[in-house]
């Protein structure tokens, strides 16, 4: 009896961890979601039309000029993006210049991306350029310190038939002003003001793409749809999803693989209810016998020690996503828990409650505690005639 009970307490024990470290481990990854997603908001417009062919396009048309006035656009934001060789002191650097307009820095959650100085794109007197963690890193660039970074893009009207192979290329200096960190896909990107990219790519006119913010309440998705109706099929017009789909794709599978990794932990600990009530089958086979006598059928019987194994499961469950639900609030509140990383956008892990993930690991533990728990259970009638017979 002392050995059923061990093993029942190390079943429940196993449930009662491996819940709570489900609710815990997908309330981190809701977390970290959170932020991610958070800081590639700050970056990323909730609408973005670039041309379906070519690079670039005129974006003063009669529908693009109507639609910076629409009282739904919050921010309309001409961009003139191209990949040019930045050169600061004696290093090289290729990555990506990003013009934009003014409407750029109406977004005021992008200084929450700055590691370092300032997102100033303009004086008075001076333009400025906003660059990624990677471009920093690779040229090493002090921005404190009054060196110019150069960048060099093709130039389009050169003669080809020139004695300097510098003529081939359009060389312009800026000042760094500060030093952005999201992710690689916008580190390696230089933020300069729109008419220093102009110059820079000698293009007076066109564009790479419209970044558009909406007004608080505007329905993204029809406005979206609105926009590919009226713009017409020359143009793509995509949400923040489709532009990035990548990045939502990784941090799903991330979170599924985690997940499905635990459940296997859950599914070896509730399985070992098999084993504490086969014990427990063993050692009641009489008590088994004589009540089947008294006239107990064997749905009875079976849903004695069908009951026992879901008991089992429920209590664990229950109480592990109590515990979990307990640590993420003080994690939330407290952050008692670093990252250990003096650099990082964030100090402790982050932590997201969702009432969907206590649903979802409540009906996970229920799927595999009945399957346990009715394998069991037909032990308890197996061979029940017979026992009754040697009785």
């Amino acid at each position: 009896m002392h050995a059923i009970n061990i093993i029942s307490g190390i079943s429940m024990l196993g449930v009662f961890i491996g819940s709570a470290a489900l609710i815990i481990i997908l309330s981190v990854f809701n977390g970290f979601e959170k932020v991610i997603l958070g800081l590639y908001s700050n970056f990323t417009p909730e609408l973005k039309i670039e041309p379906r062919i070519g690079k670039t396009f005129d974006p003063n048309t009669t529908y693009f000029l109507q639609l910076k006035k629409d009282p739904r656009v919050f921010s309309f934001t001409q961009v003139l993006q191209e990949k040019a060789l930045m050169m600061y002191s004696n290093k090289q650097f290729i990555g990506n210049v990003k013009g934009v307009s003014d409407d750029f820095l109406k977004n005021k959650q992008i200084d929450s991306t700055i590691e370092d100085g300032s997102f100033t794109l303009k004086s008075a007197t001076s333009e400025y350029a906003v660059i990624g963690g990677t471009v920093a890193g690779s040229l090493s660039v002090n921005i404190n310190d009054p060196t110019p970074l150069r960048i060099f893009a093709p130039n389009r009207t050169a003669m080809s038939n020139s004695a300097d192979p510098m003529d081939e290329f359009v060389v312009r200096n800026i000042y760094p002003s500060g030093v952005f960190s999201i992710q690689q896909d916008f580190d390696d990107i230089a933020v300069t003001p729109l008419s220093f990219a102009r110059d820079l790519l000698n293009e007076p006119v066109n564009v790479s793409s419209i970044e558009i913010n909406c007004k608080k309440g505007t329905n993204i998705d029809a406005f979206q749809d609105e926009i590919i109706d009226r713009a017409g099929a020359k143009y793509t017009v995509e949400n923040r999803i489709q532009q990035n789909t990548e990045l939502y794709k990784t941090l799903n599978y991330e979170r599924w693989f985690i997940f499905m990794i635990l459940v296997f932990v859950l599914i070896i600990a509730i399985f070992n209810i098999i084993g504490s009530l086969t014990m427990l089958v063993i050692d009641k086979r009489k008590d088994i016998a004589i009540l089947s006598s008294l006239g107990a059928g064997k749905k009875l019987v079976q849903g004695i020690f069908f009951f026992e194994g879901m008991m089992i499961s429920g209590i664990g469950c229950i109480a592990g996503m109590v515990l979990g639900l307990a640590f993420c609030l003080f994690q939330q509140h407290y952050g008692f828990i670093k990252m250990g990383a003096s650099n990082s956008v964030i100090d402790a892990y982050p932590i997201q409650i969702r009432m969907r993930d206590f649903f979802l690991v409540l009906l996970t533990v229920g799927f595999i505690a009945v399957m346990a728990s009715w394998i069991s259970s037909r032990l308890s009638i197996k061979n029940l005639d017979d026992i009754k017979g040697d009785l």
